[in-house]
């Protein structure tokens, strides 16, 4: 055995040229691939994190049904008990408390349906990204104490035609009765997120003042809910689900929420498999060609080898054993290129902001993920599938006619 893997290492190196070619061609499929694993992984996270953080949440908990019907009636069920376990909860980091209604915004030039939201200006900027977007020179984030205070999106700004400091009236249906209710409200501050759908169709109110509108007195719609470790919210098996759905309430992942973009997570897996089959095949007859050159030219001196002796199944061996040293040098020049590639990206990253994808827009620069199994499993991959495209070629030079063979020379 170590025989011929001494050998075939001397044989690789006869043709330094063809080696070298070939090595570099696996490498750089190698490098490619190792890249865009992490490239993948990279743009998954951050789209995990442009959901969860701009306003979702990692977590939520609503009252039974309120997902399903958006009822202003079905408010969170004890919401005094599950706060204060919140606030021991070990898992959790951060959280807030929201209503969410359907209503109507008008001004003097137009009228628009919104969804209405009250929150607490304090602990909402734990949990979303508001503050953040609103935009500069465009007013604040609910600075003091106003009640009558009201941060709008851009796009309904737009709609509305009206701007910083102007007036509108907002309309909802109380919960029980349905009767409408109106309040009048001072646009304090504008915001942009750069999705359609808040930037158009959602407002922003402090929590007392749309509990008064709504008639719902210290309940709220939702709990929204960040943990100390973002990998907790994917999680399905852990306690904190159903301790969190009880009193007929419902504690919810942002995966049940958004469920196209945990889908994601698969498109991925499927793209990192269309990649390794096609530089599969492109590695594959790379491989190919180079063996079968290297069988050719040396075929008298395999010949020779059958003549004194050597079984078919030595000449097998060799062969294999050059595609298996090809490998490694291969291996060793795709894993330098791959981690200098995705280290350099790590640093300036790729700018996709303002790109839609999966319900999602991404508002920060993707920067790729390195694992230290993208460095181990793949170039394991790559000598197991060198040395398996490796059989055909030894299975020709296993085959050959002796006397024919030796008629061949260099």
């Amino acid at each position: 055995m170590w025989f011929y893997i001494k050998l075939a290492w001397r044989n690789i190196f006869r043709n330094k040229r063809r080696t070298i070619i070939a090595s570099i061609a696996i490498g750089i499929g190698l490098a490619s691939l190792i890249m865009m694993d992490a490239m993948m992984k990279g743009m998954y996270s951050n789209m995990i994190k442009s959901a969860t953080a701009s306003f979702m949440g990692e977590a939520q908990i609503h009252g039974s049904d309120f997902r399903e019907t958006s009822e202003v009636e079905k408010t969170v069920n004890k919401p005094e008990q599950v706060v204060e376990d919140l606030k021991t909860e070990s898992l959790v980091d951060k959280f807030t408390l929201r209503t969410l209604s359907m209503g109507m915004i008008s001004s003097p030039a137009n009228v628009s349906a919104i969804l209405l939201v009250g929150i607490d200006p304090v602990t909402e900027q734990g949990l979303s990204k508001i503050d953040e977007a609103v935009e500069n020179g465009k007013g604040s984030y609910f600075e003091g104490d106003k009640p009558r205070d009201i941060v709008i999106g851009s796009k309904l700004a737009e709609v509305l035609e009206i701007g910083l400091g102007d007036r509108v009236v907002v309309t909802v249906a109380q919960a029980h009765t349905g009767d409408l209710n109106q309040e009048l409200f001072r646009v304090s501050g504008i915001y942009h997120f750069d999705i359609k759908e808040m930037d158009t169709g959602m407002a922003f109110i402090r929590l007392p003042i749309a509990q008064q509108m709504l008639g719902i007195p210290n309940q709220v719609h939702q709990v929204a809910i960040k943990f100390k470790d973002i990998r907790t919210s994917l999680l399905t098996d852990i306690p904190f689900w159903d301790s969190y759905s009880r009193y007929e309430n419902e504690a919810v992942s942002w995966g049940t929420i958004l469920p196209q973009l945990k889908a994601v997570s698969q498109m991925t897996l499927i793209s990192v498999i269309v990649l390794v089959i096609i530089l599969g095949g492109v590695v594959m007859f790379g491989i190919i060609n180079a063996l079968f050159m290297s069988l050719y030219e040396r075929m008298f001196e395999f010949a020779v080898l059958r003549a004194v002796g050597t079984r078919s199944g030595g000449v097998r061996k060799l062969i294999i054993f050059e595609a298996g040293a090809m490998a490694i040098i291969s291996i060793i020049i795709g894993v330098i290129l791959g981690f200098i590639a995705t280290l350099i990206l790590t640093y300036t990253g790729i700018d996709y902001r303002g790109i839609e994808f999966a319900g999602t827009t991404i508002h920060e620069i993707i920067y790729p993920e390195m694992t230290v199994w993208q460095f181990i499993l793949y170039p394991i991959g790559v000598i197991i599938f060198t040395m398996f495209v490796g059989l055909y070629p030894a299975w020709v030079g296993g085959r050959m006619h002796i006397a024919n063979a030796l008629r061949k020379s260099l």
